[in-house]
């Protein structure tokens, strides 16, 4: 898939220093690393051709060199091409956007047949182009640091995570993101950089082989995978998408791979080669794709909360490895659940790893990205009035919707942590989740780093002199309000008053 990238370098890099400087400058300092995951790693938009594998034609990063003249070597060493875009008003104002619409328009219409177009930028000025995009049949993937607007975002076909992309793309590794105890309990598991998952799960591999007195199922191995290699995810498998996938990154000599009949992996000095039998009947492939439905129907019915993906994915692939191998041939374990027919079962992505729910129970999608997915059974005791406009208000700017008590202990831990450890996104966000669950609140990190990210986007500095709870609060309350008149939500005095309560407990 022939794809263009464009890098709104000061909108991205001044989005990531708001939140970490250590984090914007290995963004500024490191683009070859950034890219190769964009190239190897990131999942294809929807609607891209099956087995399809992304090529990045044209590398472009605007920048201003007033400022940021010291990171053109390292985007050099990267192959982008760099366009100067210096300011142009005494506010600072520079002409990327403008530079940035017209080489998009203009390679829309190029004689290469560019599929995917890649946008790195929060600038909500983009949603046109976006749109134009998608008239045009093609693909578009964003990069958003902060809090896009719904617009920008339903115009993309793929919005990447930031935290995915700080984590994976940039290499800030997490080693302390367990799921929330409100969720469904899925396998334990501890963020584990990709290669090294990879390296355990090919030394796992071998082994088997070499110890088996036969050829060894790729169901089996996978198996054996997922319940072994502390870390390893069915749903993204080392971010290669599929077991098969997987395997075929190696170079397993002599070692050979045969793919009839689910897939077996034998040692030609040892094994009789095993027969080449023709292609699973369709029916049987119907088949074991019912026996898949009926699986995530069970699971989704004996919970009363969303199943995670990975959790199905896990179970797949040990009941069903030879399906699970390259996922029907769809590649992912994404793509694949999108070809299944769940009827009335739906899939939110906007959850890390995603998950998925009963659309007949009262669960609002939106809310799934946060741990207060069944909100209405929390206890809002004397506040259960201030539910429904705290629901609109949560789908419409994304905030956690966690009861008035909750938020209340959540900014006085922020400002305790904060008056006696330095402040930190990463650290700080993990002692304040753990700190909120001792006294018995189902928190997650999402819910603390949404708040967090809030602070320091809407130009809060932690460590000078204004971090008190009653402070946080108020600061929080009027970020959502900027962020509800930009989705233009009518916020009348009840409303305003609503939000008050809910965050500073007046």
């Amino acid at each position: 898939m022939k794809s263009a990238l464009f890098v709104d370098f000061d909108n991205v890099y001044s989005g990531l220093r708001k939140l970490d400087q250590a984090i914007a400058d290995r963004f500024a300092h490191q683009p070859l690393k950034w890219m190769n995951w964009v190239v190897e790693a990131l999942e294809l938009p929807d609607h891209s051709p099956v087995n399809a594998r992304r090529r990045v034609l044209v590398r472009r990063c605007y920048l201003n060199p007033q400022a940021y003249q010291r990171f053109r070597p390292s985007f050099n060493l990267a192959g982008f091409q760099i366009i100067d875009c210096p300011a142009l008003t005494s506010e600072g104002k520079t002409s990327t956007d403008i530079h940035m619409v017209l080489d998009i328009v203009d390679l829309l219409q190029h004689e290469v047949h560019y599929d995917e177009f890649i946008v790195f930028s929060a600038d909500a000025d983009f949603t046109p182009v976006l749109r134009k995009l998608r008239r045009w049949d093609r693909r578009t993937t964003v990069l958003a640091i902060g809090f896009p607007s719904a617009a920008y975002r339903a115009s993309a076909d793929l919005l990447i995570d930031q935290d995915n992309f700080v984590r994976h793309a940039l290499g800030f590794k997490d080693d302390d993101e367990s799921p929330s105890p409100e969720l469904p309990a899925a396998p334990a598991t501890r963020t584990v950089d990709d290669r090294a998952l990879a390296a355990a799960a090919r030394i796992l591999v071998e082994q088997t082989v070499t110890e088996s007195p036969m050829p060894v199922a790729m169901a089996k191995l996978a198996a054996k995978i997922l319940s072994t290699v502390d870390g390893m995810d069915a749903s993204t498998w080392a971010g290669h998408g599929s077991f098969r996938a997987l395997l075929a990154s190696w170079n397993l000599t002599p070692l050979m791979i045969t793919t009839a009949g689910g897939g077996t992996i034998y040692d030609p000095r040892r094994h009789t080669a095993p027969s080449l039998t023709t292609a699973v009947p369709k029916a049987s492939i119907d088949t074991e794709l019912t026996r898949i439905t009926r699986l995530i129907e069970e699971e989704v019915a004996k919970s009363e909360m969303p199943v995670p993906c990975s959790r199905i994915a896990s179970l797949i692939t040990t009941q069903n490895g030879a399906i699970a191998a390259d996922w029907n041939g769809k590649s992912s374990f994404r793509k694949f659940l999108e070809t299944l027919h769940l009827g009335v079962l739906r899939v939110d992505w906007s959850a890390g790893g995603g998950c998925i729910f009963d659309s007949r129970r009262r669960i609002s999608a939106p809310a799934m990205s946060s741990t207060s997915l069944n909100a209405s059974a929390q206890n809002w005791g004397c506040d259960q009035e201030l539910l429904p406009i705290a629901t609109q208000v949560h789908e419409v700017s994304g905030i956690p919707l966690l009861p008035p008590v909750v938020y209340q202990t959540l900014f006085r831990n922020i400002a305790q942590d904060v008056a006696e450890q330095p402040f930190d996104l990463k650290e700080t966000g993990k002692r304040v989740r753990d700190q909120i669950r001792e006294v018995g609140h189902g928190v997650s990190r999402f819910d603390v780093n949404w708040i967090l990210r809030g602070l320091l986007l809407h130009g809060h500095v932690f460590g000078r002199g204004e971090d008190d709870a009653h402070s946080l609060a108020r600061m929080t309350a009027n970020n959502v309000q900027s962020l509800c008149l930009r989705e233009q939500m009518f916020l009348d005095a009840r409303t305003d008053a609503a939000i008050t309560r809910w965050l500073e407990g007046q």
